[in-house]
């Protein structure tokens, strides 16, 4: 007799503040584009009050966490992360006052608050720069080489394209390693130390419960800035320590903040974004006396291949259980292509993804829009685009996140037709989030969008999916409640179980989970009572059908 696998939706229970110290080793933290996730005020902006707004919608999914993109005061000459004042709101956002509500309401919902801090280095519109005897020491100028200084003092590259030097009107360069206006901060002033040490205490007073810190592995340059002598550098990145990027003095700075870290209550966390060349050296970031956690782009970046995902996985696991780390997994975020997109276009591949990521040990990012199942927008016409590595002619954000149909896999059916032709820049990704309704756009707010949804998004949006048990929302839900659940699946250990060829099969506490990363089902003996399953699958006798690119927990 054959029967078809139902998944059971488990009773949704409270997260956030509540769990207790530690927290974090185990939390789901969801992202918010701030810019993207809704807007209050009809400017078609995303904004601090859209987000307190749609609040319900955080806790309902089940995560412990938001973490929130740049909401500072800003030019917005890369949406954000050019900062001019880090005290201040962006009245693009709103204003302190919102903010104050945003955590104040987030806390009362069971949420913990995340917000972003950039400090390899400010808006060219920071009074700091503005002031051209404080810019010289506290910013990177240089000579230029050549008969009148005329050439860039070395061959370094902006991850954006093009040179990361620009010639002041006094002969100069600074260095930007991203837009000319985000010039580079010399952290071997004491100045700039003492003004981000204070300006974290100004959001933990406020009561935020850490910090994501953008290019943590950035701040500290080599010694005499050598040159590269590489073309096309943004390619090399995390793939090999670069003078500009992962030097070994960027550890003594996250010590420091550990430090005043720790000197708060509510276990309040630094997040690295760091980019290393192995899982060894990223490791590094979340010794016990720097960083709680750091993302795992080894794993954003693997292939749908078992060989490919057990090997980052168990290097991931090593790596961080050498220095006594949870090991965080990511699949999507605001500088690369959607996984949805990314996996070959499939969202079958994604929704088995993100069912083995919630499945491993130690906490894990969700991005905002992955839990309607969002492709990248691979249309956007070039008149609204407003990422600055399209306009400077670089690669993407690290030159990362490019599709990929994976290996000894069927090409998929669903999603984008031609997934190959995404270029690898952001804006993409950074689509407004569509919450209901028939037409752009879609309950995003009262006016329309600061860049345009697809005219097919109607069926993805939060209210067409709530209800439906074969929603991707609903599947998020389902999973995160799942995890809540059962004890010790956030954190703890797993071991890998015999499978057959193309499947990952690994145990944690109480649960089995098989992920089948061929396109085509494959059968084995009939592990256990079915939990979760990201595609309708079948027990026939003692034999359970695994779909192709599914993934199911298994009660054990």
């Amino acid at each position: 007799m054959t029967q078809e696998l139902t998944s059971p939706t488990p009773a949704r229970q409270s997260s956030g503040p509540g769990r207790g110290p530690r927290w974090w080793r185990d939390a789901v933290i969801y992202q918010v584009y701030v810019r993207s996730f809704a807007d209050s005020d009809g400017d078609g902006v995303g904004d601090l009050r859209g987000v307190c707004e749609r609040l319900p919608h955080l806790k309902d999914l089940g995560v412990d966490a938001v973490w929130l993109t740049p909401f500072y005061a800003s030019p917005q000459a890369d949406g954000g992360y050019d900062v001019a004042d880090y005290r201040a709101v962006d009245p693009l956002f709103g204003d302190l006052q919102d903010a104050d509500d945003l955590i104040r309401s987030a806390h009362e919902a069971g949420l913990r608050v995340i917000v972003d801090i950039v400090p390899n280095h400010t808006s060219d519109q920071h009074p700091w720069f503005q002031d051209p005897d404080l810019a010289r020491t506290r910013y990177i100028f240089r000579p230029g080489k050549g008969a009148n200084g005329e050439l860039p003092p070395n061959d370094w590259e902006s991850v954006f394209g093009g040179p990361a030097w620009t010639r002041t009107d006094r002969g100069d360069w600074y260095l930007h390693l991203f837009a000319p206006e985000q010039p580079d901060l010399d952290w071997d002033n004491p100045d700039v130390h003492a003004e981000f040490a204070a300006i974290l205490r100004f959001w933990l007073d406020l009561g935020v419960d850490g910090f994501r810190i953008d290019v943590a592995h950035g701040m500290v340059k080599a010694p005499g800035l050598p040159d590269i002598g590489h073309g096309q550098q943004a390619k090399l990145i995390g793939t090999q320590v670069l003078p500009f990027f992962d030097q070994d003095g960027v550890h003594a700075i996250h010590r420091t903040w550990r430090r005043l870290l720790d000197s708060y209550d509510g276990d309040r966390i630094g997040v690295a974004e760091a980019w290393a060349p192995s899982a060894e050296r990223l490791a590094l970031y979340v010794r016990p006396d720097e960083l709680h956690q750091a993302f795992n782009f080894q794993f954003l970046n693997a292939d749908w291949h078992v060989d490919a995902l057990r090997s980052v996985i168990d290097d991931s696991l090593a790596a961080t259980a050498s220095v006594g780390a949870p090991t965080t997994w990511v699949l999507s975020n605001h500088d690369v292509v959607r996984h949805t997109t990314r996996l070959g276009g499939s969202l079958d591949r994604a929704r088995a993804a993100t069912l083995l990521m919630l499945a491993l040990p130690g906490s894990a990012y969700l991005y905002q829009g992955e839990e309607l199942g969002l492709p990248e927008v691979t249309d956007l016409p070039d008149e609204v685009r407003q990422d600055p590595a399209f306009f400077r002619g670089g690669q993407g954000e690290f030159g990362i996140g490019a599709p990929r149909s994976g290996a000894d896999t069927e090409p998929a059916t669903d999603g984008p037709a031609d997934p190959s032709g995404q270029d690898g820049f952001r804006d993409g990704c950074r689509v407004p989030l569509p919450w209901s309704g028939e037409h752009p756009p879609y309950g995003f707010g009262p006016g329309g969008s600061w860049l345009p949804q697809p005219a097919d998004w109607r069926a993805l949006t939060v209210a067409a999916q709530t209800g439906d048990p074969n929603s991707t929302l609903e599947l998020y839900r389902s999973a995160l409640a799942l995890r809540r659940s059962l004890p010790g699946l956030g954190d703890g250990g797993m071991s890998w179980q015999p499978a057959p060829e193309g499947v990952l099969a690994f145990s944690r506490p109480g649960l089995l989970c098989t992920v089948n990363t061929l396109g085509r089902d494959v059968e084995l003996p009939l592990p256990g009572q079915p939990l979760l399953s990201s595609a309708p699958a079948r027990i026939d006798g003692g034999t359970a059908v695994l779909p192709g690119d599914s993934c199911i927990w298994w009660a054990i």
